[in-house]
């Protein structure tokens, strides 16, 4: 398999990590280098560790979580989504920052995993072509962290300029995305 497959491939998946990073980026969260670097670097590095351990389990392993990955995906991104409806449907302006934070904690790790769950059945895929794994994990990890970081980018401008009605957006984003998993798993 060329670069070019495989960068086909490495946009694909980091297509829900844009998504969500536009969802994220609406928050009032303060977008310092912190933030912003922990959420890129985290999409990119479970896309990338995803990639390989799919490669890594097997069909076995990966038929067995197949059956409820998609449940997983989106029980994680109906709860922060979840979150970012409540505080954008709040009255108050002040948000406790650390409690509201995606970027930290549980709720990146969430966020993370429900992200890069596909990522797993297309190591599996990249397994039975025979490719060098090391690179295409690579690849994958590195464009899913620079559609992050662009997510993130324009959903703090959205988030400027229309305050907490983007983060209801943000949420009903991370919401949708979640319903979107579930149904597409549930149709194939």
């Amino acid at each position: 398999m060329d670069i070019f497959t495989t960068l086909f491939i490495a946009l694909g998946l980091a297509m829900d990590c844009f998504a969500v990073s536009i969802g994220i980026g609406t928050s009032p969260l303060k977008k310092t280098f912190r933030p912003v670097f922990r959420l890129s670097y985290h999409f990119g590095l479970f896309q990338a560790m995803m990639t390989f351990l799919g490669w890594l389990a097997g069909s076995s392993i990966a038929n067995l979580i197949a059956n409820y990955d998609h449940w997983i995906a989106l029980i994680l991104l109906v709860f922060v989504g979840g979150r970012m409806l409540r505080e954008g449907f709040s009255k108050s302006d002040e948000t406790d920052q650390t409690a509201q934070d995606p970027t930290r904690g549980a709720s990146l790790v969430m966020l993370s995993v429900a992200t890069s769950i596909d990522a797993m059945a297309v190591g599996l895929s990249l397994a039975m072509l025979n490719v060098n794994i090391a690179i295409s994990s690579l690849l994958i990890g590195l464009v899913s962290s620079a559609l992050s970081l662009t997510g993130l980018m324009i959903g703090n401008f959205l988030g400027r300029q229309f305050g907490k009605k983007m983060e209801i957006l943000g949420g009903l984003i991370l919401v949708g995305i979640g319903i979107r998993i579930l149904v597409s798993h549930m149709l194939v």
